[in-house]
């Protein structure tokens, strides 16, 4: 048995008729292996003297052993690629990896609205971003490209958070400071820029004055600096701006670029910060984000526009709505930025872009928190603005963020795009004296 096993070790084995029916009746061998054997041997050829070769079982299992290892399928949500969104009907879809497809959250109806509003205002670069406050669904997912190869503009954070920054500010002054809305700071100076002067109290100089709360509605640069700057450290900004999510990427479907803030430590630098100039970058997604959580009372709920990943009729996944990442602010805190966000549109910055010549609303009934944001970059000839906000302000349905690129010579800014896309929206849904753009 020791002498037949070596044989066979060495790929080898030679049998008579004799020793055949010898081992088979000694039991060595199991009557169902051998004619298996043989009858691949024959197959292939037979030995010269005659008699089949068969194949030893070691050097079988070494073959398997040395084939490769199938690669892991890719996860779920791996290789979709939104820069390829399109509609069918009543459906968004996108492409995945391999043959998979996204089912997404996207509204068609509004994804158009959107897309034809920010063609037909030709804008140099523009993204819009709408989210569904309750469950966090991606509603709009728009990026305009007018030259040049597209870009998905929803996820990039390069352009400047400019003065939506001041909700981070005027969070860290109510949350941190302990202020309320009608905390008031008498000013002068700080339209286009803020200088040391600027900074300092004089009652010859100051002579307007306003509330934080009307402050945050009409962006009052001056205001925001000196109240930062006499109430909060350079911690304490940066500890609320981390709150809201600066500095790591949004939890979302695709990858996205994590909005910036630094902080400075010197006193001008720190200032000009606070009240929205430089030090911090945004992307829509991000901007969408901070306003979904203002109007979730300070939770932030993890936006996704990924219903569901099929490979033919198989389910891969399936998304979970309403996921809570974590509390970026007190209940109390939200509602005291909300009603200070309404002054945005009631008296402040976009009060013309809300209200027609003889000052009736574009959204009766339909109070909208928002903030808008404004700076160019001098060295690119970039004009920069923003709008970022919820509706209706006391009972949130949806929360949006716009970013419009321009050039020097332009036609609209993101709070014109903001009303014309809260309008399709409410006008959709059939709102009463609501009428479409």
């Amino acid at each position: 048995m020791k002498k037949l096993a070596g044989f066979a070790g060495a790929g080898y084995c030679f049998f008579g008729m004799r020793s055949w029916i010898a081992i088979a009746a000694a039991g060595t061998f199991v009557a169902a292996v051998f004619p298996l054997s043989l009858h691949r041997a024959t197959a292939q050829g037979a030995h010269p003297r005659g008699q089949p070769a068969l194949p030893a079982p070691v050097a079988l299992a070494a073959s398997a052993a040395q084939r490769p290892a199938l690669p892991p399928a890719p996860p779920p949500l791996a290789g979709i690629d939104l820069g390829k969104l399109q509609l069918h009907g009543d459906e968004a879809t996108a492409p995945a990896a391999g043959s998979r497809v996204a089912h997404l959250s996207v509204d068609p109806a509004l994804q158009r609205a959107t897309q034809k509003l920010l063609r037909g205002y030709g804008f140099p670069e523009a993204a819009v971003v709408v989210l569904d406050t309750a469950t966090g669904r991606t509603l709009v997912w728009a990026s305009h490209v007018e030259k040049g190869p597209y870009r998905d503009l929803c996820i990039e954070a390069t352009a400047p958070a400019a003065s939506v920054f001041k909700i981070v500010t005027g969070a860290a002054l109510l949350e941190t400071a302990g202020l309320s809305p009608e905390a008031r700071q008498c000013y002068s100076g700080g339209e286009t820029r803020i200088n040391p002067i600027d900074l300092v109290d004089d009652r010859r100089r100051d002579r307007w004055c306003a509330t934080l709360g009307e402050a945050m509605g009409r962006s009052l640069n001056t205001v925001f600096a000196r109240l930062a700057l006499r109430n909060l450290a350079p911690a304490d900004l940066a500890n609320t701006a981390t709150a809201f999510g600066f500095g790591e990427p949004v939890p979302f479907d695709v990858p996205v670029a994590p909005s910036a803030a630094h902080i400075p430590e010197d006193k001008l630098g720190f200032a000009r910060t606070a009240a929205g100039f430089w030090n911090t970058t945004l992307s829509p997604l991000g901007a969408a984000t901070i306003a979904s959580t203002v109007a979730n009372r300070g939770e932030i709920v993890r936006p996704f526009i990924v219903e569901s990943v099929t490979d033919g009729d198989a389910v891969l996944y399936q998304a979970s709505p309403r996921q809570v990442v974590r509390r970026a602010l007190r209940p109390e805190t939200a509602t005291a930025l909300t009603a200070m966000l309404e002054s945005t549109v009631t008296l402040g910055t976009s009060y013309r872009a809300f209200h027609d010549l003889e000052g009736r609303t574009f959204l009766p009934n339909i109070p909208v928190a928002g903030k808008t944001g404004t700076l160019t970059r001098a060295e690119t000839e970039q004009f920069f603005t923003w709008f970022v906000g919820f509706a209706p302000s006391r009972a949130p349905e949806v929360a949006l963020a716009v970013l419009v690129v321009n050039t020097p010579t332009w036609r609209a800014k993101a709070n014109v795009v903001a009303r014309d896309v809260l309008r399709s929206y409410f006008a959709g849904r059939g709102v009463s004296g609501v009428t479409r753009p």
